[in-house]
């Protein structure tokens, strides 16, 4: 069940999704050789981020809640993780975070000569100068990065990383591509949330809140994947909720090329990419579907 995006072949439509086990290269090499199409880097800032205290992530009735607060080496230290990378069986994507549209510029100098298959660019940080805004919630904002990832990204591909944030998530993405966007990733963990321990009379994450992810929001990330194929003519990453083959030839169904699972993990292991590719090639043979790209936005008039 091979697949294209972004003119990358993958052996089938699974990513692992970055932030769950992309921690380090031999965790994502395995995941590569469990079955994943693709596989996403943890994101990667302008320097040594440690995140926030424990418990940064935690179960719940139909997910996971999670405040891991984007801790990172820095990409000044990634040298090591990049060489072992070298041999992975599966694509890598490479994301990134800033709190600026400079530091933005100085991650992506610093990582593109590791050649990456694709730079996904997290816009969901706060953009400190302008006033705390979330660069994704504001389609100029999000257009200012991606131009400037672009320029200095070459030929590597750029795909900005979508909240649920933002009042209208399709006008974000047809600003991104706009500003030259190869393809849209949709969407990251909605919030933020919150749990709250009745017995001990406090929240339960260390940081208060934190982004929501799992099965609970499946159908906001279908809408959203909706939406954001009606307005670009560019690859969509669609993710949020995928646990099983039948999740994922939905979230295709509604314009995603490929899917991004994260979550999954936790309930199926790591290798849910491959149980979930074998769960989709047992639909299409059920429902006499020979290419799994026929599905592609196939519920839309």
């Amino acid at each position: 069940m091979e697949i294209e995006f972004c003119g990358i072949k993958m052996k089938n439509p699974t990513v692992l999704a970055s932030g769950i086990l992309g921690v380090n290269a031999e965790l994502l090499k395995r995941v590569a050789r469990e079955g994943a199409g693709a596989v996403t880097m943890k994101s990667i800032g302008p320097k040594e981020k440690q995140g926030h205290s424990n418990p940064t992530v935690l179960e719940w009735e139909h997910g996971l809640i999670n405040a891991v607060g984007l801790p990172s080496p820095g990409y000044k230290n990634m040298e090591n993780e990049f060489k072992q990378l070298e041999d992975c069986e599966s694509p890598v994507i490479v994301s990134i975070y800033g709190a600026s549209i400079e530091e933005f510029e100085k991650v992506t100098e610093g990582i593109v000569g590791y050649e990456p298959s694709i730079i996904e660019i997290n816009i969901s940080c706060p953009n400190t100068k302008k006033e705390g805004q979330i660069f994704g919630c504001n389609a100029e904002t999000a257009a200012e990065v991606v131009e400037a990832v672009n320029k200095i990204a070459g030929k590597i591909k750029v795909m900005p990383k979508l909240t649920p944030q933002a009042n209208n998530i399709a006008e974000i993405a047809r600003s991104c591509e706009k500003a030259g966007a190869n393809a849209i990733c949709a969407i990251n963990t909605l919030g933020p949330g919150m749990l709250i321990d009745a017995d001990a009379r406090k929240p339960v994450l260390a940081n208060k809140f934190g982004g929501v992810s799992g099965p609970a929001i499946k159908p906001i990330a279908l809408r959203c994947v909706y939406q954001i194929y009606e307005a670009v003519s560019i690859p969509i990453l669609g993710m949020g909720g995928i646990t099983n083959g039948t999740d994922a030839i939905e979230m295709m169904m509604a314009g995603a090329t490929a899917v991004g699972m994260g979550t999954a993990t936790h309930y199926r292991g790591i290798n849910a990419f491959k149980l979930v590719a074998d769960e989709m090639q047992h639909w299409m043979k059920e429902h006499n579907v020979e290419n799994i790209g026929e599905l592609v936005g196939v519920v839309h008039d």
